[in-house]
């Protein structure tokens, strides 16, 4: 009942021309393999350029991160108006890198969420652990306080396009990967923190993507599973060809 969705994360790399570049090449081989919603989500300086070259397709573009407010006195920050202006559709919120980098937190998150929604916007909340949390047993109360306060006073009722992305923050460009059964534990825990936030039927509509070095040879052993519906690549998805493969083994 969930569409899966595959979602790359380019981070800091890819000036406009090799974006423009990589969709050239891209598009061609994904074609017939429209099972899977699919997210762009280059640097803010690429965003209009991956737009104007994935116009006419069903490929979608998402933001990197967004300030909550819609504009102000806030120099280097990019606000949900802007977004909408030039066509962008998705945006990733609280990933791991901005919580070390940039000091952004659980409040930061609930902030971003709910100024994503307003605006229509399709929300990617990032939310894993840290390898010592999960060493020290920790995981499930790290989700569930990223959830719970990420989530808080959130209508259920506007929530339905909300997304959320598991990325255990030691598996992030470590050539680490959670085991299926390690995502799929966490997945379907995350879901009945959702229920519990929000709505049984939320929960069972949301879609949870898994990240944390996804790759084509384990994309479909973590996507086939019961709670995981996609995946958000980081590294794998600068290659047209890789991330091409990690969306049909994804989306079986």
């Amino acid at each position: 009942m969930r569409k899966p969705l595959i979602a790359a994360n380019w981070k800091m790399y890819k000036i406009p021309a090799e974006a423009t570049a990589f969709t050239d090449a891209f598009l061609p081989l994904i074609a017939s393999k429209q099972k899977a919603e699919i997210v762009l989500c280059p640097s803010t300086t690429s965003l209009a350029a991956t737009i104007e070259a994935t116009k006419g397709t069903e490929v979608r573009i998402g933001a990197q991160t967004m300030h909550w407010l819609d504009n102000g006195a806030y120099t280097g920050e990019t606000s949900p108006i802007m977004l909408n202006a030039i066509g962008v559709t998705h945006v990733l919120i609280g990933h791991s890198e901005r919580r070390q980098y940039f000091n952004e937190t659980d409040e930061t998150v609930n902030l971003k969420l709910k100024s994503a929604l307003a605006h229509k916007l399709v929300p990617i909340v990032c939310v894993g652990e840290h390898k010592a949390e999960r060493e020290s047993g920790k995981t499930n109360d790290v989700l569930r306080q990223q959830i719970t306060v990420g989530l808080q006073g959130i209508d259920p009722a506007a929530a339905t396009s909300l997304v959320i992305a598991y990325e255990p923050v030691w598996a992030i460009g470590t050539g680490l990967t959670a085991t299926p059964q390690i995502a799929e534990d966490a997945h379907k825990f995350i879901r009945e923190q959702i229920a519990e936030v929000l709505s049984p039927a939320i929960a069972a509509s949301t879609r949870i993507l898994y990240g944390g070095s996804v790759k084509p040879d384990n994309a479909a052993s973590l996507c086939c599973l019961e709670n995981i519906d996609g995946a958000l690549v980081g590294g794998a998805s600068l290659d047209p060809t890789s991330f091409a493969q990690i969306i049909a083994g994804a989306s079986i």
